[in-house]
């Protein structure tokens, strides 16, 4: 999240982060857009009953600021397909593997465990299905013989705040195309970051 924000600001797109909206109270993200004067709001997930009554509080959150793109970073939460349907074509979420590969958690030590090559981190606009839909960028990592979990996940890490923030000023400026589930680049550049 700070690395869009920040890029946005110093690379002059045409957009501004509107809000930032957590479902934790304690995320670093809430203080440091307020320190920046961003409106933030929480939506807690404990305060609610099912994930539909979460998902409709969450969207009337989202809505309040009239957003043009939704980003999910670091948000650990299942959206359930109506509310992921509600913002089809304009959320994009960042996980950190080569999707379709090692969808959910703990994907790191799964690429590690299975003998991979290489990992990395995918921005992919978001669908009903967990961790899938149209990639918009991948950013690849060797994974090296010695890696432990950490290592690896910090270099993940490092791409991931060049990528998404790269991702976001193509979708802000246009420069991205859904044609029949894959997502096109309209400027001419690279949809992978390699070492």
């Amino acid at each position: 999240m700070r690395s869009v924000v920040e890029r946005c600001a110093t690379e002059g797109w045409p957009a501004q982060v509107a809000a930032v909206i957590s479902n934790r109270p304690d995320a670093a993200g809430l203080a440091y857009a307020q320190e920046r004067g961003i409106a933030t709001a929480v939506v807690d997930h404990k305060a609610f009953d099912s994930r539909e009554a979460f998902d409709a509080a969450l969207a009337r959150a989202i809505d309040a600021h009239a957003p043009d793109l939704v980003l999910l970073a670091g948000f650990m939460r299942i959206l359930g397909a109506d509310f992921v349907r509600r913002y089809e074509g304009r959320m994009l979420n960042i996980h950190p593997s080569l999707l379709p590969a090692f969808p959910g958690l703990h994907t790191h030590r799964r690429a590690i465990e299975a003998g991979c090559k290489i990992a990395g981190a995918t921005v992919h606009f978001v669908t009903p299905a967990l961790d899938h839909g149209p990639v918009v960028i991948q950013a690849v990592v060797p994974v090296l013989p010695d890696d432990s979990e950490g290592a690896l996940a910090d270099r993940v890490l490092a791409r991931e705040h060049v990528i998404y923030p790269l991702a976001v000023r193509w979708f802000v400026t246009g420069q991205l195309r859904i044609e029949g589930g894959v997502v096109r680049q309209l400027g001419g550049d690279s949809q992978v970051l390699w070492p």
